[in-house]
C-alpha cells in the first residue's frame, strides 16, 4: 500500500523543514526505520526515517527546498503500484481565472505601464563582466551556499542546474571536481578595483539567498522577545585575578581538563541562581515558574546564527564536568548534531563575546527564560585599592532581566552574589 512521506516535526519550535540531502533516490528500496533524508530544522540537521517498506517512487521536495510541517514531500509504494491519486493531492491547485477586461487602445496606455527589464553589469569570478537582472537575484540553495563559502567559489561564476537556474549541491560538487585553475574564486582586489572604476555611478550588485530555517526562527523569536518582554539591564565590574589564577592552577595540574574562564562563569552563575531562586525563573502568562536546578544555556555561534546548548543541573556538576560537557555540546552544535532536548528548556542563559574583544554588550532574553548574562572581555585596567592605583584583570557583565519576573533589587542581589563568588572562587568549595 502506498505511503505518504510528510515533513515531520523534529524539534519543539520547528514550523517548517528544509531538505538538506536525500539519502535515497527515486527507485531505491526503502525499509521501515531506515534513514530517508537529512532535514535542516531551526536548530540542527536531523535524519528522517522511513515509516514504511517499499520503493521511493517519487520525491516531491528537492534538496535545498523547504516545506511546512505535514506537507507531502515523497511517496513510498510498491514498484508497480498506482500512485496517481497521491500525486494529484500534491499538485498545486489552479489559480482562479482572472476576470476579463475590455482591451484598451494601445495609444491610451501610459508609458509607466510598459516596463523593459533593465540590465546591470555584474563581475564574474575571473574579473570579466556578465549581464544580470537589475534585481541582482541569484537563486541558490542554502546547502550550496554553505559549500561554496567553504570552498571559496564565486556563485556568480556558476550556471545552476536546478529549477529556474537554481544553484544546487551538485553544481558546487561539479565545480570542485574541475581542475583547480577552473574553480573560480572571488575576484582579486585589483580586478574588483577595475570594475568599480568602470561602473562607479551604478549601485553595487548583490545576490539574494533563501533564509535558512535557523535564521527564520531567530528572527521570529527576537520579535517575541525585545518587543513584548519588558527588558531592563544591570551592569557590574568584576575583578578576575583570583579566578584566572585558579584556572591557571587547575590546568597546570591536569592539562587535559582545559578549564576556561567561561566554564568558571557557568559554574558561578549556577551557584548564584540556587541562592536566588527568583532569578532562576520564567514568566508563563498566568503563573511564574521557579526551577529547582540551574539549567544554564550557553550561547554558541554557528554558521547560520546562534544556538544555546543547555548544561543541565550545572549547580550539581564540577568544573571539570561542565568544561567537558560544554566542549562536547559546542562541537555538536557547530556540526548541527544536537538533539532538541539538548538546546531547549534552559532556565538562564550566558552569552560570552569576550573572546572577540568586546568589553561590554547587552543580550536579548531567550523566551521564556527570565534573564540572560552578557559577558565581556577580561582585560588589565588601573583601579584604586587602599588609596593606591593598581592593575587588576577586570571583566564587565550585563544582565538582561524580564521585569515581569525579576525586579531591579532582585537582579542586583543576584549580581552581588555572582560577583562575590567570582572574585573569591573558594566559595565554590565551602
Amino acid at each position: 500500500m502506498a505511503s505518504k512521506v510528510i515533513m515531520p516535526k523534529l524539534s519543539p519550535t520547528m514550523e517548517e523543514g528544509q531538505i538538506a540531502r536525500w539519502l535515497k533516490k527515486e527507485g531505491d528500496k526503502v525499509s521501515m526505520g531506515e534513514p530517508l533524508a537529512e532535514i535542516d530544522t531551526d536548530k540542527a540537521t536531523m535524519e528522517m526515517q522511513a515509516l514504511a517498506n517499499g520503493v521511493l517512487r517519487k520525491i516531491l521536495i528537492n534538496e535545498g527546498e523547504s516545506a511546512p510541517l505535514g506537507q507531502l514531500i515523497a511517496i513510498v509504494a510498491e514498484p508497480d503500484e498506482d500512485i496517481s491519486s497521491l500525486l494529484s493531492e500534491s499538485a498545486p491547485k489552479a489559480a482562479p481565472p482572472t476576470p476579463k477586461t475590455e482591451p484598451q487602445p494601445a495609444e491610451s496606455a501610459r508609458p509607466a505601464e510598459v516596463q523593459t527589464p533593465q540590465l546591470t553589469a555584474v563581475p564574474k569570478g575571473n574579473g570579466q563582466v556578465q549581464e544580470a537582472e537589475a534585481s541582482g537575484r541569484l537563486i541558490v540553495s542554502p546547502l550550496a551556499a554553505r559549500m561554496a563559502a567553504e570552498a571559496g567559489i564565486d556563485l556568480r561564476s556558476l550556471q545552476g542546474s536546478g529549477p529556474s537556474g537554481r544553484i544546487i549541491k551538485k553544481d558546487i560538487e561539479a565545480a570542485l571536481s574541475q581542475p583547480k585553475a577552473a574553480v573560480q574564486g572571488y575576484p582579486r582586489a585589483v580586478e574588483t578595483k577595475k570594475f568599480q572604476q568602470a561602473s562607479i555611478t551604478s549601485a553595487s550588485p548583490y545576490r539574494d539567498e533563501p533564509a535558512t530555517e535557523i535564521r527564520k526562527v531567530i528572527a521570529k523569536r527576537l520579535v517575541t522577545s525585545l518587543g513584548p518582554i519588558p527588558h531592563f539591564f544591570l551592569t557590574t565590574e568584576i575583578e578576575m585575578d583570583r579566578a584566572a589564577e585558579m584556572r591557571k592552577g587547575i590546568n597546570a595540574l591536569d592539562p587535559d581538563l582545559k578549564i576556561s574562564i567561561n566554564d568558571i562563569v557557568i559554574k558561578v552563575a549556577a551557584a548564584a541562581l540556587i541562592q536566588h531562586p527568583a532569578v532562576n525563573a520564567s514568566f508563563q502568562d498566568k503563573f511564574i515558574r521557579y526551577y529547582e536546578h540551574a539549567d544554564v544555556g550557553v550561547a554558541v555561534a554557528i554558521e547560520d546564527g546562534l544556538i544555546t546548548p543547555v548544561i543541565r543541573s550545572a549547580d550539581q556538576k564540577s568544573l571539570s564536568e561542565i568544561a567537558s560537557e560544554v566542549r562536547e555540546l559546542a562541537e555538536r552544535a557547530r556540526t548541527r548534531k544536537l538533539m532538541p532536548e539538548e538546546y531547549t528548556g534552559a532556565s538562564f542563559s550566558i552569552s560570552n563575546l569576550g573572546m572577540f574583544g568586546i568589553d561590554e554588550f547587552t543580550a536579548v532574553i531567550n523566551p521564556p527564560e527570565g534573564a540572560i548574562l552578557a559577558v565581556g572581555a577580561m582585560s588589565p585596567k588601573p583601579v584604586v585599592r587602599d588609596n593606591e592605583v593598581v592593575v587588576r584583570q577586570i571583566m564587565r557583565v550585563t544582565m538582561s532581566c524580564d521585569h515581569r519576573v525579576i525586579d531591579g533589587a532582585t537582579g542586583a542581589k543576584f549580581l552581588q552574589t555572582f560577583k562575590k563568588i567570582l572574585e573569591n572562587p573558594l566559595y565554590l568549595v565551602v
